[in-house]
């Protein structure tokens, strides 16, 4: 199983998804700068969380101009795995791999502490390793996570399941509902149309090691190499 940490100018947490991929889980990882115009062969890639290009613009704006963007795309309409973390999440919104935006978050202040969020669908490529309903807690680092889209759109993810992880609490001083961030419909993550594509604001890559006390975010990355394996097998066959 090999997966690519693409890293932009400003990324910060490449290096813990990284460790997360071959350190704890031990997969093979491609650390890809992104001038570089080819994936090579992978099997899911990795966009991670940071401050890409210093979020000038908007936060993901001038990253999905990045040369590595075109091969990202391309992999992902060919139907490959691309899972974006935080700062990934808004680079595939400003892609228009993923629908909707990231825009400041309510209380207008940088949020940095663990959230509880809930699998609202097991189905995917992303969660088969968790249960339906599951909450998990996971650590979130933003100024930009309130997701927004139109009615329509919004209306549409519900109905087709896309929304993956919602936000439970815990309820603190600063966000007395549970949601961090303001985010609609307390959205956390969302999958595209064909489910291949998944963006979220939290980190599962910070939850993986035993060693720091949190394990939440290893399902993730198990959901993502046995649907690669299961599609090889069949594939094989």
């Amino acid at each position: 199983m090999t997966f690519a940490v693409i890293t932009f100018p400003g990324s910060n947490c490449d290096r813990d998804c990284i460790w997360a991929l071959e350190g704890v889980l031990g997969y093979t990882v491609r650390n890809i700068f992104h001038r570089v115009k080819s994936l090579g062969s992978v099997d899911a890639v990795v966009l991670p969380g940071g401050f890409s290009y210093g979020d000038y613009l908007r936060a993901g704006a001038l990253a999905h101009f990045s040369p590595i963007m075109e091969a990202v795309r391309t992999f992902a309409q060919a139907g490959g795995v691309v899972l974006g973390i935080c700062n990934g999440f808004q680079i595939l919104c400003e892609a228009g791999l993923l629908p909707g935006a990231l825009v400041r978050n309510r209380s207008l202040k940088f949020v940095c502490h663990e959230v509880s969020l809930r699998v609202e669908n097991c189905a995917t490529i992303f969660t088969s390793q968790y249960q339906l309903g599951q909450e998990i807690i996971l650590p979130i680092a933003h100024s930009d996570g309130n997701y927004l889209t139109e009615p329509a759109t919004l209306a549409t993810l519900e109905q087709e399941r896309r929304v993956v992880f919602r936000y439970t609490g815990p309820k603190r001083f600063d966000a007395l509902d549970g949601n961090p961030n303001g985010s609609m419909n307390a959205i956390a993550g969302i999958v595209n149309s064909e489910g291949n594509v998944l963006g979220m604001m939290p980190h599962p890559e910070r939850a993986c090691d035993p060693s720091i006390g949190r394990t939440d975010g290893l399902g993730i990355f198990l959901s993502v190499a046995q649907s690669v394996a299961k599609q090889s097998a069949v594939l094989a066959e």
